[in-house]
Parts: structure tokens; C-alpha cells; sequence
């Protein structure tokens, strides 16, 4: 999982730095709006560590311009121990809010809260794919992967039951509900063929004669 630190302090950042190198976590620092706009374009971190002051802008601003329309979750880090800015800071939408000095394990401790919660309740990444649940979008390295409304359902219908084998008779049940058409096994393969081709990572799991699974990874 990708956290990204948006803040210009070098002592903090060579901190976290070197607290998440003892983590699985991969850590990426921009120090100011500009640079930080240029990445959040073609990526999408799992998690933001927001500084309010940033040599040319202001966090907040950054958040509520570009950082809550991606949905991604922000915990804002400042000096300023002040109740207008915790309460500003939580009401525009940030998961959490800390100040500095602050303890570097507990700040991981509320990312890895943070994380657990939100991607229970929104996304599931398997490999390179992410996949939506609220959304009903499916990612390849954060870039959306094109799908039919069926092919949709079909996927929806794997990640909402990870790591479980949803089986070929219970696919069939559902096709018709969804459609109507009464089809059959054949018809269930090319499917997920044609699934499988559009994704393009093989996270699809066949379970011969039973029904087909997506496991995390």
C-alpha cells in the first residue's frame, strides 16, 4: 500500500521516512500543492498525510479541491493545536487530524486503522487490481478497467464474496435475475474469458466443476 506524506519539514519527513521502511507500507513525500497535484493526476495512493501549511498553499484548500473528490483518506498533520482547525479539518471530511510533535507509532497506528476500516467498507486490492464496492469500479494500477453492466455484476459478485467459491449453479441464478436469459455453462465460461482478458491479471481462480473464486493476495 502506497501512503503519501505531503509536507515540506525535512526532520519529519526523513522521520517517517525511515519509520515506514519498517513497514510493508511504501512511502512517497511531495513538499508542496503544485508537485502534489502533478502526482495525485495518474496516481492513487492508499492513504494522505496532509501538512495545513505548505510553502505554496493551503492544506485544507489541496483536500477539498482535489483530495476528497478521489475519495481517498486524509489524516492532516500541523503545528497548530487549535479546536477551529481540528473541527474544520474533520468537518470537510479528513479521517483524522494530528499534531505535531506527534509519536510516529501513533501515527501508524492510526493509518493501519484508518486503512482497515476504509478499504473494509470500500475497496479490496488483489494483486495490481482494486476493485470499488461502493463505486462499482474496477482498477489496473489505479487506471479503470472498461466492463459491460454484466461483466460488472459478475465481478462484483466474486470480490463481494473473497476468498469464497461462488459456484457455477448460483452464477447461473443470478444471470437470470439480472437478465432474464436462461444460459448455460458454456455461456458462463466465455464470460469469464472475456473477463479474465480485460483485466488482464490472473486473480480469477477456476474451480473445475464447482464455480470460481478470487482470493487475496
Amino acid at each position: 500500500m502506497n501512503i503519501l506524506l505531503i509536507e515540506d519539514n525535512p526532520a519529519i519527513i526523513k522521520g517517517l521516512k525511515y519509520a515506514f521502511s519498517r513497514t510493508t507500507y511504501t512511502f512517497i513525500n511531495k513538499t508542496n500543492v503544485g508537485d502534489s497535484i502533478i502526482y495525485l493526476e495518474t496516481n492513487r495512493p492508499d492513504l494522505i498525510i496532509l501538512d495545513i501549511t505548505l510553502p505554496d498553499g493551503n492544506g485544507f484548500d489541496l483536500y477539498k479541491e482535489k483530495i476528497k473528490l478521489l475519495n481517498i483518506p486524509t489524516i492532516f498533520l500541523t503545528a497548530k493545536d487549535e479546536e477551529d482547525d481540528i473541527v474544520n479539518g474533520l468537518n470537510i471530511g479528513a479521517e483524522d487530524y494530528i499534531t505535531k510533535p506527534f509519536s510516529t507509532k501513533e501515527l501508524l497506528a492510526r493509518i493501519n486503522k484508518i486503512l482497515m476500516r476504509f478499504q473494509k467498507k470500500n475497496i479490496i486490492n488483489v494483486l495490481d487490481i482494486s476493485f470499488d464496492i461502493d463505486k462499482l469500479i474496477l482498477y489496473k494500477n489505479n487506471e479503470k478497467i472498461e466492463l459491460t453492466s454484466l461483466e460488472l455484476k459478475l465481478v462484483n459478485l466474486l470480490f463481494t464474496n473473497i476468498n469464497k467459491v461462488v459456484t457455477r449453479n448460483a452464477i447461473l441464478d443470478k444471470i437470470w435475475e439480472w437478465t432474464g436469459n436462461d444460459v448455460d455453462d458454456h455461456t458462463i465460461t466465455v464470460y469469464f474469458k472475456r473477463i479474465r482478458e480485460k483485466i488482464g491479471t490472473n486473480i480469477i481462480v477456476t474451480i473445475k466443476g464447482i464455480g470460481y473464486r478470487i482470493d487475496e493476495k
